[in-house]
């Protein structure tokens, strides 16, 4: 990603020829535009400002400067889980780079149910955020997690008997 594919007057990334080699423009949070400002203004400590050049790089060694490898992305990420105490939860030892999209999705999902909101509906627009190639690709994110589960099993439940009510559930 070089350095204008980040615009943080607009709170947009581009992103380019990813995966299936598809471009697509991913809206940030305005917690996420802070945090990238403050890491451009850090990282002038190290590098004059190229439009072209990499916005995330090393910061040390030989590559000082560079773009910074998916290696030390790793290594990085994997010293912040250790300092902020992240656990796994699956199948994996530790919590890893690309299970925060997955926690990103189910998260997405769980909110739009508690607004009672069509999860359905959505899932086009989540699909095309992700950049995932088809929709159903992101339904994958519906399975296999404790909170979307009792989404699911408690709408089962009313399905099954449409006539309970939450009052009945208390006693």
């Amino acid at each position: 990603m070089v350095d204008t594919d980040v615009d943080l007057d607009l709170g947009v990334l581009t992103v380019r020829c990813s995966k299936f080699g598809k471009s697509r423009l991913v809206p940030l949070h305005p917690s996420a535009v802070a945090a990238l400002c403050a890491y451009r203004l850090e990282r002038t400590k190290y590098v004059s400002t190229d439009p072209e050049g990499p916005f995330f790089i090393a910061t040390r060694g030989r590559r000082l400067g560079r773009a910074l490898s998916d290696r030390q992305a790793h290594r990085i990420f994997d010293q912040l889980r250790r300092e902020l105490g992240w656990v796994a939860r699956g199948g994996h030892g530790a919590a890893r780079i690309h299970d925060l999209r997955h926690s990103f999705a189910v998260r997405c999902l769980l909110r739009w149910h508690e607004q009672g909101e069509n999860v359905h509906e959505h899932m086009l627009a989540l699909s095309t955020y992700m950049g995932h190639a088809k929709v159903s690709n992101t339904y994958w994110y519906l399975t296999g997690t404790p909170e979307l589960l009792q989404v699911v099993s408690r709408r089962f439940e009313h399905f099954v008997d449409p006539y309970e009510t939450e009052e009945d559930d208390d006693g």
